[in-house]
């Protein structure tokens, strides 16, 4: 913003940060092999997309992925000072699993895998290399991984709207995050979170809530 409060052109954006215009064409040029990409994997394309770099798609015959309008997928380490460790990953692991993205969700690097649900709301962001999964992977019990070495326990995974997720945090197994709380970078989610609250650590704990004047401050 200026001195009066009005939006930079392009033209001021493009001075300011001068390495964002290669990314941006690369972003346009590689449009099409993006769209295909997500075509042949059974995703439809919503409005809005700003994509930086092809996620690794891993989409389990007969499940669903969604991702609403407006998503921010990055990718490319280049578009996020913070460089992700590998491009966004999106994977389901049966038949019946669901990945559901509201609208104008960002996330760099992120990783999620759901063996039964993620449930991911509008407005929400996801800082780099984070990862959210609904599933153990592999039983806890040794005898249990000779019978089956996938057969790890999994419950769903429910993110509600205006969520802020810090970088390196992991969500794990059957947690809900209450609409407007915000994760601390590095933080390992094991239980539910509730509204509006600050958690943080490992296994992340609530520090405060936030009052009606932060949350309208911040917004």
């Amino acid at each position: 913003m200026d001195s009066f409060g009005s939006k930079p052109s392009l033209y001021q954006q493009a001075l300011a940060m001068p390495w964002a215009v290669g990314y941006e064409v690369r972003r346009i040029l590689a449009y099409p092999y993006i769209r295909l990409m997500f075509a042949l994997h059974g995703i439809r394309w919503s409005r809005g997309w700003r994509i930086w770099g092809m996620p690794i798609i891993q989409r389990y015959g007969g499940s669903q992925i969604s991702i609403g309008g407006g998503a921010y997928l990055r990718s490319w380490p280049s578009t996020n000072p913070l460089v992700p460790n590998h491009p966004v990953v999106l994977a389901t692991r049966s038949a019946s699993a669901r990945i559901v993205i509201g609208d104008n969700v960002g996330m760099t690097g992120a990783t999620l895998v759901a063996a039964e649900l993620i449930q991911i709301g509008d407005r929400v962001q996801i800082g780099a290399n984070t990862t959210i999964v609904d599933t153990d992977f592999h039983p806890l019990d040794a005898a249990q991984r000779q019978v089956d070495f996938l057969a790890g326990k999994h419950a769903p995974v429910v993110i509600e709207d205006d969520v802020f997720i810090g970088m390196n945090s992991l969500v794990l197994k059957g947690v809900r995050i209450g609409a407007g709380a915000a994760i601390g970078a590095g933080s390992i989610v094991t239980k539910d979170v509730p509204a509006r609250a600050i958690a943080a650590g490992n296994p992340a704990k609530v520090i405060r809530i936030l009052d009606s004047a932060e949350k309208i401050h911040h917004e």
